[in-house]
């Protein structure tokens, strides 16, 4: 079965969502091995304790260079014998070092329909704050495959979701979470674990 890791850094709720379809059988061609994140208060953190995952704290050290970390993070998922990693909120943009060593094996999940609402600076609510002040009629979310480019790896899945005129950035993320983030993460997980074994055998 292949291991897979999630880069965390806060509450943890695709997180969550990976952890109960692996509980439920949903998820069966991958465990989860690894949760790191780079904050130690992270909400994720105790999530995965909860359910008897392994973590890891990961912090970025002041004037620490982006090959550096990246460095002591593949060390922490190669000790762990890491297949698979998948980012699940976490707010570092991983080093070409890291995508490199991965390269295929970084999946993302991001609250927008990418292209729009994506790059540096667009995480969390600044997503839907975004759309909301655009005026999109839709939105939804995305995975993609990480490469060098922030958010513009190749697409695997996309849903919309519909905005609705009362939406605040907070109702709209809870939204987009449930109808696209948490379902569509958890697809794709699976259908990229089973064929990455495919492929090692």
């Amino acid at each position: 079965m292949l291991k897979i890791a999630v880069l965390v850094s806060g509450n943890g709720t695709n997180l969550q969502a990976l952890l109960d379809a692996e509980a439920s059988g949903v998820l069966r061609s991958g465990t989860i091995a690894l949760v790191v994140s780079n904050k130690p208060e992270a909400l994720a953190l105790s999530r995965a304790g909860a359910a008897g995952v392994a973590t890891a704290v990961l912090c970025k050290e002041r004037g620490e260079l982006p090959a550096m970390y990246g460095q002591r993070l593949l060390a922490l998922l190669r000790a762990a014998d890491i297949g698979l990693i998948v980012l699940a909120g976490f707010l570092l943009i991983l080093d070409v070092c890291v995508i490199r060593a991965y390269e295929h094996r970084i999946l993302n999940v991001h609250p927008s329909l990418i292209p729009a609402f994506c790059g540096r600076g667009f995480y969390g609510l600044a997503v839907h704050e975004a759309a909301l002040n655009r005026g999109v009629k839709l939105t939804g979310a995305t995975v993609h495959v990480v490469d060098e480019n922030p958010d513009g790896g190749p697409i695997l899945a996309q849903k919309s979701v519909e905005v609705l005129e009362c939406d605040t950035p907070e109702t709209l993320q809870r939204r987009v979470m449930e109808q696209a983030e948490w379902p569509m993460l958890v697809r794709e997980t699976e259908r990229w674990a089973h064929q990455l074994i495919g492929e090692a055998k």
